[in-house]
């Protein structure tokens, strides 16, 4: 029998949600653009081979009721306690259960597909060591997908420059490492000029439309490193 995945998504409060897009986005129209961006990551997570269960960590009430809705478990917070909290607690849930290995996703990588989530998960023996894999955000700066394998393998450290320290702390504990390039999974929504991407990629008269002619204009702001 193939040993058991879990797929760990923490998301914020949706209060405090993408601020760095508020220049361009009223504050319901980011709560909606988290809640549309959870969702399709979920449907992807869910339609991936090898993950056997979805947790979603969260504080918040609406976030709350999509993961239940998209059939995902939830793992809920008294109050918001950052993400690398959020991602302790979600791994230690995951272990307690029986995972074998972990994928810690965040909700803002809505054009990543269920085949790069599969080569993500794709089941190795691990050395006693344990084993890392990882996709950085597309400036290479944040972690966009980690798996841990045992969940444990190492301690997460999310935050500006979280992909150096992630690898960093991989191998130091001597575990088997691995990047992978995976455009889809690099292509986080954080950034406002990321609106124009993602506004390209979907349909306009559909699940992102609300955008409007938000994203095209986004697209002469500065990038930024990623704070992921």
């Amino acid at each position: 029998m193939r040993p058991c995945t879990w797929a760990i998504v923490p998301v914020k409060s949706l209060a405090r949600a993408k601020r760095r897009l508020s220049p361009h986005l009223s504050a319901p129209v980011r709560r909606r653009l988290v809640l549309t961006m959870l969702e399709d990551v979920l449907d992807v997570v869910a339609a991936s081979a090898g993950v056997d269960h979805v947790l979603v960590v969260s504080a918040d009430a609406d976030v709350a009721a999509l993961a239940v809705l998209r059939g995902a478990a939830l793992l809920g917070e008294d109050r918001p306690a950052g993400l690398n909290a959020a991602v302790r607690r979600g791994l230690a849930h995951a272990r307690a259960r029986g995972a074998a290995q972990a994928l810690v996703l965040p909700a803002d990588v809505p054009l990543a597909t269920a085949e790069e989530i599969a080569e993500v998960v794709a089941w190795a023996t691990p050395p006693p060591t344990g084993r890392v894999r990882l996709v950085a955000s597309a400036d290479g700066e944040g972690t966009n997908a980690l798996l841990l394998a045992p969940p444990g393998a190492i301690e997460p450290a999310y935050g500006r420059g979280s992909f150096a320290r992630h690898l960093a702390r991989a191998v130091a504990r001597r575990c088997a490492a691995e990047v992978l390039q995976l455009p889809g999974l690099a292509g986080d929504i954080d950034r406002p000029r990321d609106l124009a991407r993602l506004f390209a990629r979907r349909d306009p008269a559909n699940r992102y439309g609300f955008l409007g002619a938000t994203a095209p204009a986004a697209q002469a702001v500065p990038e930024r490193g990623s704070n992921r």
